[in-house]
């Protein structure tokens, strides 16, 4: 089995990462037709509770079944890592079921600790879900900890089709039995993309089955280790990656019946807080688009950074910590501004209807949050897993705090969220760059490495402005305002990436050793008078 570098994994998992986000933002506007305003609010709101439960199946086991078959592999002890694999594989089998069927049971009471009493059906309807995703999980661990993203990739994008065509099916199908009835078909569709992944993920894994241990590569002289010690590691790596994200998704689920409380409080009617809660639900998915690229970035990186920590390479290690941070501001800022700008015309594009301020106003929270997701994944990958863990649950505190006080004042209400992520994320990204420089004895020069991706944003944010009213100005003249916006927006988003890479370029801000972590196929892209100029 080939394994793949940083930049290679990464750049596939971005592809599939942004087909999938792409793809379930362009079909919300639909569901969001059949289901409506209110429909939508509790369609997101039993997805909260699903995502809190499906992180704690799937976050912490699947990472360190990619961290341990990182380490052994990288040390050469194949038949560990695939003893490992077969031990985590069964956990998560156990803990998916017993998720599973206590998503189902306690599916009501879950719906009234929310406040969203009428996502009953829908939560019931996701518990199968569980258990399906943990078995799929355990493969592509696997898969991630042997440095192949390639079946990963396939099967996130398998996923995403099969669950967007039957979730519209099965919600305008059961539309007719109530808003309830069509937020509960709307969830079919998650379950049989998630059955898609699995066939998929499981048939690649024996397809592959005569390299999982390669016989000239396996070393006599290595240590092995015990069931007892396998069983160990995955729990000593599984349960603070498990507590931390599950953490993140517990604060998720208190600031959904907190917002909704507390825009009560400041006067809004249940119908109008459900509303505005839902204005906060498109926020957010559309926010996912380019955090998948930061995901993807640390599924590529966590195996890498952790290989060079077993054996010990201290200096190939602080490379590949320096280039992941680097990459992620190179993706995130330019992305930031983009949103920002372009936050009307998107949310025209999508249907989205009203909320655009919020993309507006709050596109900055995805730097922070960005940063803060790869400072973990460096800190998980150093073996810092509970320091890791703490800094997030300060933040998410610090959110929670925020939100409850912000939220209920009329002249703020929902934009207090946005105030509330970012004084959540911040706190964990200063507390996690206190803990790399003084533990890992590295600079990472968060500031000085932004500088660069900053000004060249803002260059392609203004060509992005000037072209968008131009383009919408010229088609309008010709064709309706809808796909007039379609259009110039796809122009700017379009020549927006051309200018940034360029403004890069000129503030020297892709360096030569940035084109050597690069796929071959993708510097054969680039012209040769640009490419002599970076190297030169």
């Amino acid at each position: 089995m080939k394994k793949q570098s940083i930049a290679k994994g990464f750049m596939l998992l971005t592809a599939a990462s942004m087909f999938v986000k792409v793809l379930s933002v362009l079909y919300i506007p639909f569901l969001r037709g059949i289901l409506g305003d209110e429909g939508y609010g509790v369609y997101g709101a039993a997805y909260q509770a699903y995502t809190f439960i499906y992180v704690i199946a799937n976050s912490g086991i699947p990472v360190a079944i990619s961290k341990s078959i990182s380490e052994l592999t990288y040390m050469g002890n194949y038949k560990d890592a695939l003893r490992t694999f077969k031990i985590a594989r069964s956990y998560l089998i156990v803990i998916g079921a017993v998720l599973a069927t206590g998503m189902f049971v306690l599916a009501g009471p879950i719906s009234k600790v929310l406040h969203f009493e009428k996502s009953y059906l829908a939560i019931l309807a996701l518990s199968p879900t569980i258990f399906i995703t943990a078995v799929a999980s355990a493969y592509r661990g696997y898969f991630q900890g042997r440095g192949n993203m390639t079946y990963t990739a396939i099967s996130q994008v398998l996923e995403q089709i099969t669950n967007v065509a039957f979730t519209l099916i099965f919600a305008l199908l059961l539309m007719k039995y109530g808003v309830e009835a069509a937020c509960a078909g709307g969830t079919v569709g998650t379950s049989l993309g998630a059955l898609t992944a699995m066939i998929f993920m499981t048939a690649m894994f024996y397809k592959n089955r005569n390299s999982i241990i390669p016989k000239d590569k396996v070393r006599k002289d290595v240590k092995r280790y015990t069931y007892k010690e396998l069983a160990k590691r995955i729990i000593h790596y599984s349960v603070p990656i498990t507590i931390s994200v599950g953490a993140t998704y517990a604060g998720n689920l208190v600031d959904m019946a907190n917002t909704k409380i507390r825009l009560m409080a400041g006067g809004y009617a249940e119908e109008a807080a459900t509303i505005l809660y839902g204005f906060l639900t498109k926020y957010q998915q559309l926010m996912n688009v380019p955090v998948s690229i930061v995901a993807a970035l640390a599924a590529a990186v966590l195996p890498s950074l952790s290989g060079s920590m077993a054996v010990n390479d201290k200096e190939e290690f602080e490379k590949k910590l320096r280039y992941a941070l680097r990459l992620c501001i190179f993706v995130v800022v330019p992305s930031a501004v983009g949103f920002s700008i372009l936050s009307g015309p998107i949310y025209s594009f999508l249907k989205f209807g009203g909320g655009y301020e919020l993309m507006k106003y709050g596109a900055v929270v995805l730097v922070f949050m960005s940063l803060v997701q790869i400072q973990t994944t460096i800190l998980q990958s150093a073996g810092l897993l509970y320091t890791a863990t703490r800094n997030v649950i300060i933040g998410i505190i610090a959110k929670i705090v925020t939100n409850y006080f912000l939220i209920s004042i009329p002249r703020i209400n929902i934009y207090g969220a946005i105030i509330g992520s970012i004084v959540g994320f911040c706190v964990p990204l200063m507390l996690n760059t206190i803990t790399i420089q003084k533990h890992l004895k590295v600079k990472i020069y968060l500031f000085k490495n932004t500088i660069k991706p900053l000004f060249s944003s803002i260059t392609m944010g203004l060509m992005v402005f000037v072209l968008y009213k131009l383009s919408y100005l010229f088609f309008n003249l010709f064709i309706g305002e809808f796909f007039s916006n379609v259009i110039a927006v796809i122009i700017s988003v379009t020549a927006g990436v051309a200018v940034y890479g360029l403004s890069m370029i000129l503030f020297k801000g892709i360096s030569k050793d940035d084109l050597i972590e690069m796929p071959d196929k993708f510097k054969n892209l680039i012209p040769a008078k640009i490419y002599a100029r970076i190297t030169n």
